[in-house]
């Protein structure tokens, strides 16, 4: 699947809707943001089953102030709704492959519960 693009209206819906969201909050005129875009594309073609989301931060400045985006690009991770992952920095491929094997073998329930947090 490729990646999508959200808007503030579609973000919420999107994240409960899908089992695994990642979002990779970015701006056009981050360099940072520019090298990371094609690790973050060919992950996204990689992992079908999961979705792909990218925010721009310039048009989409209220949802990024919501998410409290302080740096980008960051990114996202959210499971059954929730949200397991908050990291600002582009991450390399073998770290971003490695953030969605541990996504998928998450148990989320079970997490909140050892954390206190259910």
């Amino acid at each position: 699947m490729a990646t999508i693009d959200l808007t503030g209206s579609e973000f919420e819906q999107t994240v409960v809707d899908n089992e695994i969201v990642l979002v990779d909050f970015w701006a056009s005129w981050c360099g940072p943001c520019r090298q990371f875009a094609p690790t973050y594309k060919s992950a996204s073609e990689k992992h079908e089953d999961i979705v792909f989301a990218k925010v721009d931060t310039e048009a989409e400045q209220e949802l990024a102030a919501a998410a409290s985006i302080r740096s980008i690009p960051t990114i996202m991770a959210f499971k059954q709704g929730r949200l397991v992952f908050n990291e600002a920095g582009a991450l390399p491929p073998q770290a971003l492959d490695n953030l969605i094997d541990q996504l998928k073998a998450l148990d989320v329930d079970k997490a909140l519960e050892e954390s206190g947090q259910q």
